[in-house]
């Protein structure tokens, strides 16, 4: 695909997933939040690796890693984006310290995980896509325990319910697991 079209696709993809997030975050009472998701994705460092990568049936950010060994773009984006869990962790003195990510970002993951099996699987998706991606993953070896255990219980109410039934449960849930 030429640049210029990749541009454009890219463009795309980034305002739909921005849209759906915004729609299933205020379905959670996550209006700032919603309004502010991924903002980091329109920066250049972000935006220009994701054209040059875009693929349109999963992120560029696994193209990038298939090219580099990492990737840039995600190193730029997980460290502005609190709904990322590697954005609450750190290396003091050769230790890894990883932070529970609070509830309110806890609940912007699940809008962005559902919102991002939306964009990428199309016509595929499905409620428990979002929790088989998790679980399928190697991130949930490395995620704080209350997140994961809070995150996966969350995932399990989108798989089991209808969307609007489970985001209801998810906003008005305060203690999370």
């Amino acid at each position: 695909m030429s640049m210029a079209r990749n541009f454009f696709l890219h463009l795309h993809t980034i305002n739909t997933h921005r849209f759906i997030v915004c729609k299933l975050c205020f379905k959670m009472g996550l209006y700032r939040q919603g309004l502010t998701h991924d903002l980091s994705k329109y920066s250049p460092e972000e935006f220009i690796p994701s054209v040059k990568y875009f693929q349109g049936d999963k992120s560029p950010i696994v193209a990038e890693r298939d090219d580099l060994g990492y990737s840039r773009a995600w190193l730029h984006h997980q460290g502005r984006n609190k709904h990322h869990w590697q954005y609450w962790m750190e290396f003091i003195s050769g230790d890894i310290v990883v932070d529970e990510v609070p509830l309110r970002y806890i609940k912007e993951m699940v809008a962005d995980r559902i919102a991002a099996c939306m964009v990428y699987q199309k016509e595929k998706y499905h409620p428990s896509s979002a929790l088989e991606f998790l679980e399928n993953g190697t991130e949930k070896n490395f995620m704080p325990p209350k997140t994961l255990a809070t995150l996966r219980e969350y995932l399990t109410w989108v798989a089991e319910n209808d969307l609007d039934t489970a985001l209801e449960m998810v906003k008005n849930d305060e203690t999370g697991n």
